[in-house]
């Protein structure tokens, strides 16, 4: 099973939870004790301490019986439950729903719902109700000192577990909603760095294939001289003459197959060491598209530009490149890209003449595992990572993305803008 499989079923840092726990065991055994010998509050003191014990002891279980570093769902989900179940004896023992401290019974369920599966998290909200539901009719009396008495109206007296249970599920929904919003975007991310992580790699190998080809380029220009001589040498033997005219054709292969490697080496060294501008970006971008795609790329420079040459950035490349994906994904025919520059600004513009973005995702462009219910769109779209790591990218080298619907043509467009100082700190 593969890590990000068996990873999942291990969702809590044991130690973590355990400090967590310690905290409010020695809460618990200062306010119970604090309240009977120091207020005068008198209530069952033994049965109270007795079940802070309980909290105590299945604490030292996880300490020394657990050697888990993390603990899986199920045991996180049982520990959780006794937590649950030890308060709420503490509760009972002190008044029931009516104590102050009722409120931390929805603490654990709330825990659970930014840590736990879905099935475990909703078994603790479940059994949270009904624990609230029954202290609220079944209960010691709340402690009090001998010479007053504590009473309150039936109409408070019932508001209070209302307002739990409407308190544990409202913030149960929020905290589980905004930490699934946290792990997609993580694993998106993550998936994001892995990308960058090839894409290094892959400058790298190709910097390395250059100095091999320019390395090998002078014996093969040698092994070439030597065979063009031999078979002047034996143009009279039949047998030779055939090797020897073999050898040349593969040589000649083995050039072939090193020019494509290099791709010009010259022209890529002083590509990859020396300042770029937008332009250049773009040109290199397009060509690529060109390659793979019959559509018509209309590239735009504004005449009236101020150029400016910053350090190449593979995390620009990438991101642009995956702007200009997308546009060549979703276009009819044509895509338009537009460079404007001027002394504080320099702005790119990429427009296709596609159906535009569905109204659906229009305002969640740019978010990781978003799709579109809309048919035509939905058979060419992806899961959204494309344009969240084109985004990403951009904006972390301090570009302002704006992605609509374009109001000159039919599809969609996106605006990348720099402020050319930002520019410069690339």
């Amino acid at each position: 099973m593969k890590f990000f499989e068996t990873s999942k079923y291990f969702s809590l840092k044991k130690s973590t939870y355990i400090n967590l726990r310690w905290i409010a065991i020695i809460g618990q055994l200062i306010t119970v004790n604090l309240i009977y010998f120091v207020f005068d509050f008198r209530f069952n003191l033994i049965l109270t301490n007795s079940t802070i014990l309980i909290g105590v002891l299945s604490n030292l279980y996880l300490i020394r019986i657990n050697q888990n570093t993390q603990l899986t769902d199920k045991i996180a989900f049982l520990f959780l439950f006794i937590d649950i179940l030890q308060l709420s004896c503490l509760i009972y023992l002190t008044g029931g729903i009516i104590n102050p401290f009722s409120i931390f019974l929805i603490i654990p369920a709330i825990f659970s719902s930014s840590n736990l599966g879905f099935r475990s998290n909703l078994l603790l909200v479940s059994f949270t109700v009904l624990i609230i539901i029954f202290l609220t009719y079944f209960n010691q009396p709340l402690p009090y000192p001998i010479n007053e008495h504590f009473h309150v109206d039936s109409y408070y007296y019932y508001s209070i577990p209302i307002a739990l249970i409407i308190a544990l599920l409202f913030l149960n929904y929020f905290a589980s909603t905004f930490g699934s919003e946290s792990r997609i975007r993580k694993e998106a991310l993550n998936k994001m760095e892995e990308i960058m992580s090839k894409e290094h790699e892959l400058l790298s190998l190709g910097g390395q294939a250059a100095a091999a080809a320019h390395s090998l380029g002078t014996p093969f220009s040698t092994i070439k001289i030597i065979s063009s001589d031999l078979l002047k040498q034996f143009k009279d033997d039949i047998d030779v003459k055939k090797d020897v005219e073999l050898l040349v054709s593969q040589i000649d292969r083995c050039s072939e197959i090193l020019k494509k490697l290099t791709l010009n080496p010259t022209a890529e060294d002083n590509f990859i060491d020396s300042n770029l501008t937008l332009s250049k970006y773009i040109d290199a971008i397009v060509k690529s598209f060109k390659e793979i795609s019959k559509k018509e790329f209309i590239v735009n420079y504004d005449q009236n530009s101020n150029p400016l040459k910053f350090n190449k950035s593979i995390e620009v490349i990438y991101g642009l490149r995956n702007f200009i994906g997308n546009a060549n994904k979703f276009s009819r025919k044509k895509i338009f890209i537009t460079l404007k520059t001027n002394s504080e600004f320099s702005e790119i513009m990429i427009e296709d003449d596609g159906e535009g973005y569905p109204k659906d995702v229009l305002s969640k462009i740019g978010e990781p595992y978003v799709k579109s219910l809309k048919s035509s769109i939905k058979s060419k779209s992806g899961l959204g990572l494309g344009m969240f790591i084109g985004k990403t990218l951009l904006e972390k080298n301090n570009a302002s993305i704006l992605c609509k619907n374009s109001e000159t043509r039919t599809g969609a467009e996106v605006n990348i803008k720099w402020k050319n100082q930002d520019l410069l700190k690339l």
